[in-house]
């Protein structure tokens, strides 16, 4: 068995290296590490680590190219190649002092070599220059400390500075290994335990700088400050410093992480335990922060923020989600401790309008996360304890505390709400506080009300019961803020039709009725803006009528004062304005009754879903110019900004499908980039539901398409666009994402041979390929169009003369056919490759038979510029060689070039 083995690590090796010679360095990187784990041989495993490594070169992962390297060089100390791709490696990594060392030997064991040479060179050169700023640098930290820690020093301006090059030193490897080694840890903790804001946040960001990607500093840092000390740092009062002490955690966490993955992979047991235990610690102290009474409000919501992006799993492929299970162990009941906080009771903790929000999308994360029956049915249990905790012998307070962990787990992990709704009495005591005297108990119950009716599996037993008594307290409430409440209860209740017109629970005109309200409400500034987010969730329901559609977009001041909502600290008002906005543009999926079913429901006499005139395009088109004059643009830009767990993927998707809604009109397309709508779209297209960023992805096309995209996207914002436009060329996306996908990269690779060396690094050109042998014309012409602008790049040309490739020939093929458009971007591609890569010439006359009659045609056509595509291509092949040149001319062609020669009306 051992030679059978032998054959497929050979075979695997081989496959790799014609991968990394077509470019494809991802799949090359797989076929060796695949031929490694085959491989026992010592110098074959030496050179499968060495082309591994320059795999990671050309992914730009140096770590790990330089890991690779290193085990080359552990096997064969004389291997330049290896040497050569480790001083790379390191050099990327800013350790040019062992950069050097391993540049020395190349040059030592072949002193010929040019390249060696050259690189020793430039090498050094940066090196003096290093080291001149270097031995600044070493006098320098100590300085700057010393200005910063000598409590005598007046002049501000020298603190300032210091402070500048304290953060900017620590941004750079080398710096920050400085800082670190110059005992820069007992010097920064010294920083944080002045208590003065302006040199915490010093320290705080110096230290991210030391920590980032950095995972042996990482560890020593935080043994260093302690985890204690970071957790109260984090909740102090003072809203900048609380913000850089979550910033410096999330680094420390991501570096540790990372260190968990890697050693994970390597399964050095000891080391593993060693990291998830300091992960462990420090979230430990986050948990303990949420119940801590000293800790301010957003010292709360920071830590809730850190725990909802640190501690479940990134996707599923990563099968370990025991970092979910321990905190929900550790720390379910410290999350639903800000969860059921009721504002201005006595003794509550500290919370701001987020805090609540913030916690149920945590505990909707954690519940996500969990992989089997038993693992939820604990999740269960433990929330039926604690609501069950406060519920029995408690008091009134108790009571409110139990009904307000229920809207927080009904507006999170709905399941385990639905579980806690039904324990006995809870019911009860939400119907009969909802007639409370006192405002604050009537808020709590009637808020648990509508949380519950937006999920359906009570809602027949709340249609029932909470109707009447919704109503009864919208009419006879004094009280605008639980009025708006009650209203918004009836709206979720009256909407359970959806988008279908003839369904309505309440007597038809209440709708309107209703909005109207909701939007006089909207605008009244008196009311709180907690109360006034009640009304935009109200319209979320009501704008399903096209009626209410129509009234709202004229009511200006209604969607200017909802838009400046939209803009405000309560972030948890997002959703409801995302949701206003996809019904009044129309952007929800469109479910086309099946047409046999609709003739069965007419015959049955059954209920038929209708779609109301006012839907029709032309009236959606009006809408969304009225939205785009009120500044519906800056208001989703704003919205997209927020850094805030409020901000969902569902809730991104929505963005999205407002902003494809609102680029339909290529009219529209100027007005949405200049108010920061291309800026959105960028991280709406990388990050959220596969349907979201899909759509971000097509407007980001639409605007690529019909703008000068260098003006839509200034400066390195354009590269960004490469990624989302690719990703429409999936084979699942549907024809049109296809096409207008081809259209923008078109676009993009006529810009700079930059752009199209980023669209061939995203691996698009397989794709633009294989769209050109499309059966839909018009897709087959953008992508052979696309093809056309990419061939400008070097790497593109040569695939034409790849053996076995049919791409020269399908080109020259193209270049005959009927459509005309087709035909133009065949031959304009011709013409540029046989203009920038004459060998092409030769090759044009092996690929078909018919490729003198095709040229011909093209110089004979009745359009000038496919006479001139023809004229250019036989000019290069002319020049190219004598052999092809001879063939031309043994042809027609020479007649037919003096033909054109003399033709005065093309000049």
């Amino acid at each position: 068995s051992g030679s059978r083995r032998q054959v497929t690590a050979e075979q695997l090796r081989a496959r790799g290296n014609a991968l990394f010679q077509a470019g494809d360095h991802g799949a090359a990187l797989a076929a060796y590490t695949e031929a490694l784990s085959l491989s026992d041989a010592a110098p074959e495993r030496a050179v499968l680590h060495r082309n591994r490594a320059a795999c990671y070169l050309k992914l730009e992962d140096y770590t790990k190219a330089e890991a690779d390297a290193t085990k080359a060089i552990e096997a064969d100390g004389r291997d330049v190649k290896a040497l050569f791709r480790r001083s790379q490696a390191l050099q990327q990594l800013g350790r040019l002092d062992q950069a050097i060392g391993d540049l020395q030997r190349c040059v030592s064991l072949e002193p010929r070599n040019k390249a060696f040479q050259e690189a020793l060179r430039a090498l050094g050169s940066s090196i003096h220059e290093k080291m001149k700023t270097m031995s600044c640098t070493d006098s320098k930290v100590e300085q700057m400390f010393q200005i910063l820690l000598n409590p005598e020093e007046e002049d501000v301006d020298k603190k300032q500075k210091a402070v500048q090059n304290l953060i900017v030193l620590a941004r750079e490897e080398a710096g920050a290994e400085k800082i670190f080694q110059s005992d820069g840890v007992q010097l920064l903790t010294q920083l944080l335990d002045t208590a003065k804001a302006d040199l915490m946040l010093a320290a705080l960001r110096t230290l991210v700088g030391l920590c980032s990607g950095h995972r042996s500093r990482t560890l020593a840092i935080l043994a260093g400050l302690g985890a204690p000390r970071l957790s109260a740092v984090l909740g102090v009062e003072h809203e900048q410093v609380s913000l850089a002490a979550c910033n410096l955690l999330h680094v420390m966490f991501d570096s540790l992480k990372e260190g968990l993955q890697k050693d994970f992979r390597a399964k050095e047991d000891a080391v593993v335990l060693d990291s998830s235990r300091d992960l462990k610690l420090l979230i430990k102290h986050l948990l303990e922060l949420l119940v801590l009474e000293g800790a301010s409000a957003h010292g709360r919501d920071n830590a809730l923020n850190l725990l909802i992006k640190v501690v479940p799993r990134k996707s599923p492929k990563e099968t370990n989600n025991s970092m979910s299970l321990w905190v929900i162990d550790q720390g379910l009941k410290k999350i639903l401790e800000v969860g059921s906080t009721v504002c201005g009771s006595p003794g509550s903790l500290p919370v701001t309008e987020n805090s609540r929000m913030s916690a149920s999308v945590l505990l909707s994360k954690l519940y996500e996360d969990l992989k089997c029956d038993a693992e939820r049915e604990n999740f269960h249990h433990l929330c039926e304890d604690y609501v069950r905790g406060w519920f029995e012998g408690h008091e009134l307070l108790g009571k409110l505390r139990a009904i307000q962990t229920v809207s927080c787990l009904l507006q999170g992990p709905s399941d385990a709400g639905n579980r806690v709704l039904e324990l006995e009495g809870i019911m009860d005591s939400v119907l009969s506080l909802c007639a409370s005297v006192c405002e604050a108990h009537q808020l709590v119950a009637v808020e648990a009300l509508i949380h519950a009716a937006d999920k359906a599996k009570r809602a027949s037993f709340i249609t029932a019961n909470g109707v009447s008594l919704l109503k009864e307290i919208y009419k006879h409430s004094e009280r605008d803020s639980i009025r708006i409440r009650a209203l918004v209860g009836l709206c979720k209740l009256g909407s359970a039709g959806g988008t279908d017109f003839s369904m309505k629970q309440f007597a038809e005109g209440s709708t309107m009725k209703l909005a109207k309200q909701c939007r006089k409400w909207l605008c009244n500034e008196a009311i709180d803006t907690g109360t006034r987010r009640w009304a935009v969730e109200g319209l979320a329901y009501l704008t399903f009528d096209a009626d209410v559609k129509e009234e709202f977009v004229e009511d200006k001041a209604a969607m200017q004062a909802m838009f400046h909502l939209a803009k405000s600290e309560d972030r948890s008002v997002l959703y409801a304005v995302a949701s206003t906005l996809v019904n009044c543009t129309n952007s929800y999926d469109h479910e086309e009754p099946d047409p046999q079913m609709l003739e069965l429901a007419k015959y049955a006499r059954q209920h038929i879903p209708e779609q109301h005139p006012k839907d029709k395009p032309e009236f959606v088109k009006r809408r969304v110019r009225k939205l785009l004059m009120a500044g519906v643009v800056s208001a989703l830009a704003c919205m997209v900004k927020s850094e805030n767990p409020a901000l969902t993927n569902s809730c991104r998707e929505l963005i999205s499908r407002v902003f494809l809604a609102l680029v339909e009109e290529t009219e529209d397309r100027g007005g949405v980039v200049a108010q920061g709508g291309g800026k959105a779209l960028i991280p709406l297209s990388l990050e959220g539901t596969e349907v979201g960023q899909t759509k971000a992805a097509q407007a980001l096309a639409k605007i690529t398409i019909t703008s000068n995209p260098e003006m839509a996207f200034p400066g390195e914002r354009i590269y960004e666009v490469v990624r989302p436009l690719v990703s429409l060329l999936h084979l699942q996306r549907t024809g049109l994402e296809n096409f207008e996908g081809l259209m923008a990269l078109t676009n993009l690779a006529g810009i700079s041979e930059r752009l199209r060396q980023k669209i061939l690094k995203e691996r698009a050109v397989p794709m633009i390929e294989g769209y050109m042998f499309e059966e839909h014309e018009l897709i087959r012409l953008a992508a052979t169009e696309c093809m056309c602008n990419m061939a400008m790049s070097k790497e593109v040309q040569e695939l034409f003369l790849a053996e076995g490739s049919d791409r020269l020939k399908l080109m020259v093929l193209y270049s005959g056919e009927e459509d005309e458009k087709l035909r133009r971007a065949a031959s304009g591609t011709l013409a540029m490759l046989t203009a920038l890569h004459p060998p092409i010439c030769k090759r044009i006359p092996q690929v078909t038979v018919h490729w003198l009659e095709i040229l011909q045609a093209l110089l004979l056509s009745p359009s000038a510029e496919l006479q001139h595509r023809g004229a250019v291509v036989v000019m290069n092949m002319m020049a190219a060689s004598r052999e092809v040149a001879e063939q031309l001319i043994a042809s027609e062609m020479l007649e037919i070039l003096s033909v054109l020669a003399k033709d005065k009306d093309k000049p």
